[in-house]
């Protein structure tokens, strides 16, 4: 992604509908998998500005954003985040030390999104627990998607078969972003890049009520803007 719009998310990400709402979401899955043991610890990989490491380590784990970019890092720095430089694909941390992995729109911005599964089941601990989430639907590819540097969409037989493929068990995959996707999908065709920007209050407002009210809706297998995953590294027999 380029740097520019990296910056952005960094901006944008304690505002915006979209960031807000995955916060929510992230945070109810920790919930979901319950409080750490004392000490635990997290991994948080293209993390840009540290906003889903904040509400990691906000549930009690000792977490560790990374990012590729050293501007990005430098800015979780002064954010109070901690934070590393580090390729996705060759993580610098040891195997078997993390009992919980977050990988949040990351896998659709590298080719070889098999080798980031796999470190992610490298690093996480026995029934460590991974919560991953991607773009999904081709039919949605638009220049947005170029200006903040896909390389894929992703449907559910694609991405199971990318998370399985490293050995991670899947506990639920879900749709999200599904009432709004009609609204996406006609933005998408006028798009001429990057669709991230500050929005006026009350428009951020009402799509977050229409995103909140998406929590409450059985909507959840229905084809929407995004996919997530909570998966799981199994015990050895």
């Amino acid at each position: 992604m380029d740097l520019s719009e990296l910056q952005k998310i960094t901006d944008l990400e304690d505002r915006h509908f979209w960031y807000r709402e995955r916060r929510a979401i992230l945070a109810r899955e920790l919930k979901r998998i319950g409080p750490p043991r004392p000490g635990a610890r997290a991994l948080d990989i293209g993390a840009a500005g540290g906003g889903n490491t904040r509400v990691i380590s906000a549930h009690g784990w000792r977490a560790v954003a990374t990012d590729y970019s050293e501007d990005v890092v430098a800015t979780a720095h002064q954010r109070g985040v901690d934070a590393i430089l580090a390729d996705a694909r060759d993580l610098p941390v040891d195997s078997g030390a993390y009992g919980f992995v977050s990988a949040m729109d990351v896998l659709e911005h590298i080719k070889e999104d098999h080798l980031v599964t796999r470190e992610i089941a490298r690093v996480l601990e026995p029934n460590g627990s991974a919560f991953i989430t991607v773009p999904c639907g081709r039919s949605l590819w638009s220049a947005h998607d170029t200006a903040v540097g896909h390389v894929r969409r992703y449907d559910r037989r694609q991405l199971t078969r990318v998370i399985e493929g490293a050995g991670l068990v899947i506990d639920r995959m879900w749709s999200w972003n599904v009432l709004l996707r009609p609204v996406v999908a006609l933005r998408r065709r006028q798009s001429a890049g990057s669709d991230m920007e500050e929005l006026p209050a009350l428009v951020n407002g009402a799509l977050t009520a229409i995103l909140v009210a998406e929590r409450y809706l059985p909507v959840k297998s229905l084809p929407g803007v995004s996919l997530m995953v909570r998966a799981h590294k199994e015990v050895p027999e």
